[in-house]
């Protein structure tokens, strides 16, 4: 070696750094990795939260889908019982336990975002349940009823 700086002698080849090792991760992507723990554990929680109160619902389903085929007064009353217990624990007792008629009707249709109690298919139920022998499209009453169960809204919620 000479002690010329410029010599070609003196050149060596580059030293490279040893490669950036993945494990342990920087602070960065612990926070992030918290993070999103954290907000899957909220979700996760959420939707066990929303599975138990929803429990109403499916059991009021389950009784829907229990109810004899033709929609005779006996069926008519048991569907507007189902839907009365439904709106009972969804709503407060003082707004929906006096509800008879067409203002339960209309509680229906405003609660469910719906049109099919009022002057819908469903509209002649409570005549059903009363006995009165009018021509009425099961299907489309038990339709209401289901569609009712899953979709209302009480005003705050």
């Amino acid at each position: 070696m000479s002690s010329d700086p410029s010599d070609l002698a003196n050149l060596r080849d580059i030293v490279l750094p040893p490669p950036v090792p993945y494990w342990p991760p920087a602070p960065g992507w612990w926070m992030l990795a918290a993070l999103v723990a954290a907000l899957l554990a909220l979700l996760v929680a959420r939707q066990i939260l929303r599975h138990r109160h929803d429990a109403y619902r499916r059991a009021a389903l389950r009784e829907l889908a229990a109810l004899p085929a033709p929609l005779d007064a006996r069926g008519a009353q048991a569907l507007s019982a189902i839907l009365k217990r439904t709106a009972l624990v969804a709503f407060p007792r003082a707004e929906v336990a006096q509800l008879t008629g067409a203002q339960w009707l209309r509680f229906l249709d405003t609660t469910g975002r719906m049109q099919a109690f009022e002057t819908g298919p469903a509209a002649p139920l409570p005549q059903i349940a009363l006995g009165a022998s009018v021509p009425v499209d099961d299907g489309a009453i038990r339709h209401a009823a289901r569609d009712w169960i899953r979709r209302h809204r009480a005003e705050g919620s």
